[in-house]
C-alpha cells in the first residue's frame, strides 16, 4: 500500500497538475547541475500553460534571479534547473519540462503536453513555521503531532486539525498548499496527528475503535483524544483564538465525526468527509453482510503488518506479469484461505475479526457511530461522493442520523459525483466522465473555505441551508432545504419477466431466471485487477467503468425501460425490492441502476455507453436478521428489500434506463457458496455450488426498483 496514496488522502491532494510534477522518484541532488541562462532565454519559455482536459490548475514559468521557476495555485515556487535552454527539470526528481517556444507548448515527461494560456500568474503563498510535538493524554500516553504556523499572518489564529493513522511526516507549508489550497491562504493554524499506536504516536492502535463510556473519566477512544489533544493546542499554542475545526477524509473522515461527539467546547466546526461510520452495514469492509474480500484483506495488510504502511502484491503469473486479483482470490477460495496462504507471519486484528465476527454482531455493533449521534454538537459540513468506491454509505448515513436532532440547522451535506476524496481535485471528469466544470474547485472555494470561515473566524458567505448537490446528466449544483426534496416521490419501476420495466404500473405475471456459478464469477471491474492501493490500480474509478462488460453475461438478468421521450431526474433514496427464489440455500443479489447512453452521443467515449448510476450487494442469509442469518429454503420465494443508496441524477431524454441482477461481484466481494454454512469466510471448495436464482414478478411478487422520482 503506497505511502503516496496515504499522503494524498491525509492531504486530499489528487490534482492533475501535481501529478505531473511529482510522479518522478527522487534523484541524488548531488548529482544534478544546471547551466547559466540569459535573461531573453528565461524569456523565451515564460508564461502560463495549461493542459487542455484539465485546464482549471495551470502551471505558471517565469524568470527571478536568474533562474526559471514554476508555480501553480496549489505549488509552491520553486526553481528549475536548466539542462538547456528550452529543458529543465524538477530538482531531485525525473520530471522534466521540454519547451517548445514556436509553438508556445511545453511538455513534461515527453507524454503530457500544456499549452501556452497567457502570461505567469503568481499566487499568494504564506509562509509556515513547522514543529513537532508529543501531546499527553489523559491516560498519559503521547500522541505525536506535527504543526504548522503562519509567520507572516497577524492577530489570533483559529486551529484547523486533522487526525490521522496515515502518518504525519510528510506534513510542511508544501503539502498543506498542495492539499488544501483554500484554506493555507485563509489563515490557519494547522495541526495534523498520528492516532494511537501510528507511526510515531505511543499507545496500541485499535481499527475504528469503539466508542468509549465518556461517564469514565479514565476512558479513552478518538473522541477523549481529540479533546485532550485541542485541550493541549489552546494552552500551548500562542496566537490562537481559541477556535478549533476538525477535517478529515476517509479514517480521518471518521475521526473528524468522533471529534464532535461530546466535543471539547472549543471545537466549533467539524467536517467529516467520507467518514466511515458502520464498517459492516455499508462502509469499508462489509455492506449488508456480504464480504468485501479483496479491500479486506488489503487494507489490513497496509495499516495493521506495522506501525507504518505495508505494500500489498499479490505475486507474479506463469508470464512473470503481475498477478490479477481475480486468479488470485478464485485460487485461494474463502478468506481464511487467503489468510492462510497469504505468507504474513503476524496475527492480524482484523483478519481475526472478519473470521470470528462474520454477522453484525456486538464487536461490529459497538464500532458503528450512528448510534451515538443523538445530537448536533457542533456545526457539522458532512462530505460524499456518488461515486465514492469506499466510503459512500457512511456520509449519507451521518447526515441522516443527525438531521432528526439539527434543531438549530447546523447540519449540512455536501454530494457530488466524486470518488473517494476527489473533491480535492481540480478536474473536470470522473473516468470518462466529462462534467464541463471542476467541480472540486467550487466545493474547496465556495463551500469548505467559508464553512470554516464562519464559524471560526464570523466571516460571511456561507450560505448552504442544508444541502448542496451536484445533480449528474444535468451537471449543475442544485440547493436543497432538505435531502432528498420534498417534490421527489417514490414511484415503483416493476421488473416485469420479458425483460421490459414498468414505470409507475403492473407487470403481467412472470420471471426471470439465470445460473450463478461460484466458479466464474462476475467481475466488478475490467480485467486485469489490481492491488487496490497499487501503482496504476483502477480501484478509484470502478463505479464509473463501462457496464457492458457485464451485461451480455447469462448470469445476469437485464431490465430496460424504452428510450427516453423526455428527460427523468431521480433526487434521493433507490431502493431495491425483489422477490427472488433459489435452488440452493443462499445467495447473493446485486441490483444495479445503470444510465445507458444512446449510440449517436455526442462525446464519442459515451456512445452506448453504460454508466451506474446506483448500486449495491444484499447476502441472502440476512434477509430476516442481521445478528441471526438463515438458510433459503430451496425453491421458496423470498422478498430482499435493500436500499441502492442516493443519488441525484437526470436520465436525458434519447437514453436508456436498465436495472441488472446479478449474484456475484467478484473479487470485490466474497463469492457466496450458494450452500448454507455457518460462517463464510470458513467455508471449503466442496461448499462452493451452482445454483438457479429466479426473479418474481406477479399480484403477489411485485420485483422493483423505487425511483425518486422529481420529474
Amino acid at each position: 500500500m503506497p505511502r503516496k496514496f496515504f499522503l494524498s488522502l491525509l492531504l486530499s491532494s489528487f490534482t492533475a497538475s501535481l501529478t505531473f510534477c511529482f510522479s518522478g522518484a527522487a534523484q541524488n541532488s548531488s548529482t544534478q547541475t544546471s547551466l547559466t541562462l540569459t535573461a531573453d532565454q528565461l524569456e523565451q519559455v515564460s508564461g502560463e500553460y495549461t493542459y487542455t482536459p484539465d485546464p482549471d490548475t495551470p502551471l505558471s514559468f517565469y524568470a527571478k534571479d536568474g533562474k526559471l521557476y514554476i508555480e501553480s495555485e496549489r505549488l509552491v515556487p520553486t526553481a528549475l534547473l536548466a539542462r538547456s535552454p528550452t529543458e529543465f527539470s524538477l530538482p531531485r526528481s525525473h520530471v522534466s519540462y521540454r519547451f517548445n517556444p514556436s509553438e508556445k507548448e511545453v511538455a513534461i515527461n515527453t507524454d503530457t503536453v500544456l499549452r501556452r494560456t497567457g502570461e505567469a500568474v503568481h499566487h499568494v503563498f504564506h509562509s509556515y513555521e513547522r514543529r513537532e510535538e508529543m501531546i499527553p493524554m489523559r491516560d498519559g500516553v503521547k500522541l505525536h503531532a506535527v504543526i504548522l504556523t503562519p509567520t507572516d499572518i497577524s492577530g489570533p489564529l483559529p486551529i484547523l486539525m486533522e487526525r490521522t493513522p496515515y502518518g504525519v511526516d510528510e506534513l510542511s507549508e508544501r503539502s498543506f498548499f498542495e492539499g488544501r489550497p483554500n484554506l493555507a491562504r485563509a489563515g490557519y493554524i494547522l495541526v495534523a496527528e498520528d492516532i494511537r499506536g501510528r507511526f510515531k504516536s505511543e499507545g496500541e492502535f485499535v481499527m475504528m475503535r469503539p466508542l468509549a463510556d465518556h461517564k469514565n473519566r479514565k476512558a479513552v477512544d478518538e473522541s477523549t483524544d481529540a479533546y485532550d489533544t485541542v485541550g493541549w493546542l489552546l494552552k500551548n499554542l500562542p496566537n490562537n483564538n481559541g477556535r478549533v475545526g476538525v477535517i478529515g477524509t476517509s479514517y480521518p473522515g471518521f475521526l473528524a465525526m468522533m471529534a464532535g461527539i461530546d466535543p471539547n467546547p472549543a471545537i466549533k466546526a467539524i467536517s467529516p468527509q467520507a467518514p466511515m461510520i458502520d464498517t459492516w452495514m455499508g462502509d469499508d469492509f462489509f455492506h449488508n453482510g456480504a464480504f468485501r474480500q479483496t479491500y479486506g484483506y488489503d487494507y489490513a495488510v497496509g495499516l495493521e503488518s506495522s506501525k507504518e504502511l505495508t505494500e500489498v502484491d499479490y505475486g507474479k503469473d506463469a508470464d512473470g506479469k503481475p498477478r490479477d486479483g481475480y486468479d488470485f482470490f478464485l485460487e485461494r477460495g474463502s478468506f481464511a484461505a487467503d489468510v492462510k496462504q497469504s505468507g504474513v507471519k503476524k496475527d492480524l486484528p482484523t483478519w481475526q475479526a472478519f473470521e470470528k465476527h462474520p454477522t453484525y454482531d456486538s464487536f461490529w455493533r459497538s464500532r458503528a457511530v450512528e448510534y451515538h449521534m443523538d445530537k448536533v454538537a457542533v456545526p457539522t459540513l458532512t462530505v460524499g461522493g456518488y461515486y465514492d468506491q469506499e466510503d459512500m454509505w457512511g456520509p449519507q448515513k451521518e447526515y441522516a442520523s443527525l438531521e432528526p436532532h439539527d434543531t438549530d440547522h447546523q447540519n449540512f451535506l455536501v454530494l457530488g459525483p466524486w470518488r473517494h476524496g476527489s473533491w480535492s481535485s481540480s478536474s473536470r471528469h470522473l473516468g470518462a466522465l466529462q462534467y464541463g466544470e471542476s467541480i472540486g474547485n467550487e466545493y474547496r472555494a465556495q463551500i469548505e473555505a467559508k464553512f470554516f470561515a464562519k464559524y471560526l473566524k464570523d466571516e460571511p458567505g456561507f450560505d448552504i441551508e442544508d444541502t448542496a448537490s451536484f445533480q449528474t446528466g444535468s451537471n449543475t449544483w442544485k440547493r436543497y432545504a432538505h435531502f432528498p426534496p420534498a417534490e421527489a416521490k417514490s414511484t415503483a419501476f416493476s421488473l416485469c419477466g420479458t425483460g421490459e420495466i414498468a414505470a409507475g404500473s403492473t407487470c403481467a405475471p412472470g420471471k426471470m431466471s439465470y445460473v450463478s456459478d461460484p466458479a466464474n464469477p462476475v467481475p466488478y471491474r475490467h480485467r486485469p485487477i489490481q492491488p487496490t492501493y497499487s501503482e496504476g490500480s483502477k480501484w478509484g474509478t470502478w463505479m464509473v467503468e463501462d457496464q457492458r462488460l457485464a451485461t451480455d453475461r447469462k448470469d445476469v438478468a437485464v431490465w430496460k425501460l424504452p428510450v427516453l421521450d423526455h428527460d427523468l431526474t431521480i433526487t434521493g433514496e433507490v431502493i431495491a425490492d425483489i422477490f427472488a427464489s433459489t435452488t440452493g440455500s443462499d445467495g447473493d443479489f446485486v441490483a444495479k441502476l445503470i444510465d445507458q447512453y444512446p449510440n449517436d452521443d455526442p462525446d464519442p467515449a459515451m456512445r452506448g455507453f453504460q454508466l451506474m448510476t446506483n448500486m449495491e450487494i444484499f447476502r441472502g442469509r440476512y434477509g430476516k436478521s442481521f445478528e441471526k442469518p438463515e438458510a433459503l429454503k430451496p425453491g421458496e420465494v423470498n422478498e430482499f428489500k435493500w436500499s441502492l443508496h442516493d443519488v441525484d441524477h437526470v436520465f436525458r431524454k434519447g437514453h436508456t434506463v436498465l436495472v441488472e441482477i446479478q449474484s456475484t461481484w467478484f473479487p470485490l466481494y466474497d463469492r457466496n457458496p450458494q450452500t448454507f454454512v455457518p460462517n463464510i469466510m470458513l467455508a471449503k471448495p466442496e461448499d462452493y455450488k451452482p445454483a438457479t436464482i429466479t426473479i418474481f414478478t406477479d399480484e403477489k411478487h411485485d420485483s422493483k426498483l423505487i425511483l425518486p422520482v422529481v420529474h
